[in-house]
């Protein structure tokens, strides 16, 4: 497949990776800022990279691009380049804990499961159709970053291989509204107040 990564950190970066040992071809990566783990290794790779979201007009037309670790908010028109739109990784079982600290939230709630979902990003905020989700157990001295790092971290490359290799057959279901939650940003300030 030909793809476009937009993301940051270890998980874009490792995604960068298997992707390229899978043998598809990573056409160009958006990070952050040239200091990324995922700018730094395209860079290695020889694969074209941005470190801000170019115009659309830019990006090379591709089959897909994956949003692992992204904070970015990905455009109709940019997602409009790819074939089959762009697919993001939320680490939550969608529609449960929407927004950027899905895992801290979990944690938070005291919660005793939780997962990723891959989905067909759109204009909501993690509100695409899904297309895979798998689950995981939440340890009692669990963090944020421990639960990350072991399981959800993990699982999101998983999700993405799968896709990659089933995509034809999978089918996208819609998330159930009456199910949705979306938390704040994360801060003990707006807990205690």
């Amino acid at each position: 497949m030909r793809i476009v990564i937009i993301g940051q950190k270890w998980l874009a970066e490792q995604l960068l990776q298997q992707c390229l040992n899978d043998g598809h071809d990573v056409l160009a990566v958006i990070a952050p800022n040239q200091n990324d783990r995922l700018f730094q290794a395209a860079c290695n790779a020889g694969v074209l990279a941005f470190d801000v979201l170019p115009p659309a007009a830019m990006l090379p037309q591709s089959d897909v691009i994956l949003a692992a670790h992204a904070h970015v908010f990905i455009s109709q028109v940019h997602r409009e380049t790819a074939k089959l739109g762009a697919i993001g990784y939320h680490p939550s079982l969608l529609p449960r804990h929407r927004g950027r600290d899905a895992v801290r939230w979990a944690i938070h709630m005291n919660e005793k499961i939780t997962g990723g979902t891959l989905y067909q990003m759109d204009d909501g905020a993690d509100t695409g159709a899904i297309l895979l989700q798998d689950w995981c157990h939440i340890r009692p001295d669990d963090t944020a970053q421990t639960l990350w790092q072991r399981e959800l971290a993990p699982l999101g490359l998983r999700l993405f291989q799968q896709y990659l290799r089933d995509w034809q057959s999978i089918q996208p279901k819609v998330q159930d509204e009456t199910l949705a939650t979306f938390e704040p940003a994360f801060t003990l300030k707006k807990l205690s107040g």
